[in-house]
């Protein structure tokens, strides 16, 4: 396995985060010297991630600047908050500069934030994502003029109010072909694309005792292929909590905040995808209870109610011994890159002996 560090929304001021009792401003800073320590550790990649406010492209400008080993990959970019064509444009751009080391991460966030925030239309996120990532292998490939006609991108534009002046293009930039495109996906549909169409999948809260949700999609969508796709041309990259201490509870306790606030308000009470695989990992009543609890705003006991059994199952918590010993969980899986959530430089330097 390969190592990543992923630090959500990569930023020097003030963002809403997560505190120990709910939702707290905090100012967290983009850890510089932290990230070039997990290159010099031998840290495959680094990756930023957006939300409301936050850009995920900016920031691995910046770290590109002061790197020039480690990859740099979105976790992950909206697709319904940029045209194809412009996200292309910034993954060419930023591939160029850092020396072909971006990796692109796409995802199609949530109702809450595409129709709240971006101002269009949710939609129907597998077909939305098929288009979108067809346009940008057209575009990278680079094999003729720029066209399209899609439900949801039509290039060139025709609509009733367009001028008629617009013609098929091709990228000036010469990019590689083979620019990396994963697909942060939770649902089967959208975790068979990926399979389908991606380099990669990021799967967050991701339980590899409960591997098959993830393998049996994927493997679907690897002979939808049609190429002989397997797992060694697929990057299974999860996104998982490496908490190190003595006290396991304790270890746990940073983590359970996170998973309540997921399973609990991320999204709307009938429309969320964090809750919607812990059930399909077997949690079903304690899911249930935890966004009852946090939409009635309980957050103390949504947070409590998060099962130990749950965190322990979707986290590394504790003692060195107890992480080497439970890290073997994830080494028995095809996974090709193991990507720690906001590592420590103690989690950094431990997980690159245990697996670099």
């Amino acid at each position: 396995m390969r190592l990543g560090m992923n630090v959500g929304s990569a930023r020097r001021g003030k963002l809403i985060g997560l505190g120990e009792e709910g939702r707290h401003a905090s100012e967290v800073n983009l850890d510089l010297p932290l990230i070039q320590e997990a290159e010099r550790l031998g840290f495959y990649v680094y990756w930023s991630a957006e939300s409301y406010g936050a850009d995920a492209m900016v920031p691995l400008a910046w770290v590109g600047a002061h790197t020039s080993k480690i990859h740099l990959g979105t976790a992950i970019m909206q697709i319904p908050g940029r045209t194809p064509a412009n996200a292309a444009m910034a993954a060419m751009a930023l591939d160029d500069l850092s020396g072909h080391r971006f990796i692109m991460g796409l995802g199609v966030s949530g109702p809450q934030v595409v129709e709240g925030w971006h101002g269009v239309p949710f939609g129907k996120p597998v077909r939305r994502t098929r288009e979108y990532v067809t346009i940008l292998r057209k575009i990278f490939a680079r094999a003729e003029p720029l066209t399209f006609e899609g439900t949801y991108y039509r290039i060139p534009y025709r609509g009733d109010d367009a001028t008629g002046l617009g013609k098929p293009l091709k990228s000036i930039m010469h990019p590689r072909r083979d620019l990396p495109i994963y697909l942060a996906a939770m649902g089967p549909l959208n975790v068979r694309l990926a399979g389908e169409l991606a380099d990669g999948l990021l799967p967050t809260i991701f339980s590899p005792d409960n591997f098959d949700v993830v393998a049996k999609p994927l493997e679907e969508g690897f002979a939808r292929a049609g190429n002989g796709k397997g797992w060694g041309d697929f990057d299974l990259a999860p996104i998982v909590p490496v908490v190190l201490g003595d006290d396991v509870k304790a270890c746990q306790d940073q983590v359970r905040a996170r998973i309540a606030f997921s399973i609990g308000v991320y999204g709307a009470r009938e429309r969320n995808f964090y809750n919607d695989v812990v059930v399909r990992y077997g949690y079903g009543e304690a899911a249930q209870r935890v966004q009852a609890l946090y939409l009635d705003g309980k957050q103390k006991e949504a947070i409590a109610a998060v099962p130990d059994a749950l965190v322990d199952e979707v986290a590394l918590c504790g003692p060195a011994e107890r992480i080497k010993d439970r890290l073997s969980r994830y080494a028995a899986l095809p996974i090709k890159t193991l990507n720690l959530r906001t590592p420590t430089p103690e989690v950094m330097r431990l997980m690159a002996e245990l697996v670099l």
